[in-house]
């Protein structure tokens, strides 16, 4: 059963909280975000430097802007960090990740794709994966399909493909620019 404002999106340019939670329903991080638009891969987030990302015992408050894309899948998050950044991609493999009450929210499912500058490419939090995955009693069809899309997610990221290439995340960056959006209402 879908819910009523699943496809109803907001304005581009409206701010609002992107919420994860855990598998169990425990709270995660929440960013502060602007909704930028969708395209081809998907909708569209960006988060300027100041603004605040938090979850229970941290928080975040990025140095440089960011966008992140939430495929029509809702089985991951892929954001991009404008450079000089050091973490190109940070990929959060995720579950149920879609609209409910007028905001994104998702399911934190502890793997990540990361491209950095100093290692390169690789799946990071093997070992939350390992602990959670028993902890919280996580189905095995859904640890076979998010390994299988982590993996793809890496060779996918390491070839650049679109839209893990620069293109398609600075078109987005620059319209997040273009918003002159102001500072954290935190």
């Amino acid at each position: 059963m879908s819910e009523p404002d699943a496809d109803v999106r907001p304005e581009p340019g409206t701010r609002l909280l992107f919420r994860w939670r855990k598998f169990d329903g425990g709270p995660h991080w929440i960013h502060e975000c602007v909704y930028l638009g969708t395209d081809d891969w998907g909708d569209w987030f960006g988060q300027l430097p100041g603004w605040h990302s938090s979850r229970p015992g941290r928080d975040f408050v990025p140095q440089h802007p960011n966008v992140t894309l939430i495929p029509p899948t809702g089985d991951y998050a892929f954001t991009h960090n404008a450079a000089p950044h050091r973490t190109r991609v940070y990929i959060d493999i995720a579950w149920d990740v879609r609209w409910r009450d007028g905001a994104p929210t998702g399911i934190d499912m502890d793997l990540d794709v990361v491209d950095r500058a100093e290692t390169g490419v690789y799946i990071d939090d093997r070992d939350e994966w390992d602990e959670h995955r028993v902890a919280y009693g996580y189905p095995p069809e859904l640890v076979e399909k998010l390994e299988a899309l982590a993996e793809d997610l890496e060779r996918r990221v390491r070839a650049h493909e679109a839209p893990f290439d620069l293109v398609a995340a600075d078109e987005w960056l620059d319209r997040l620019a273009a918003l002159g959006l102001g500072p954290s209402h935190h």
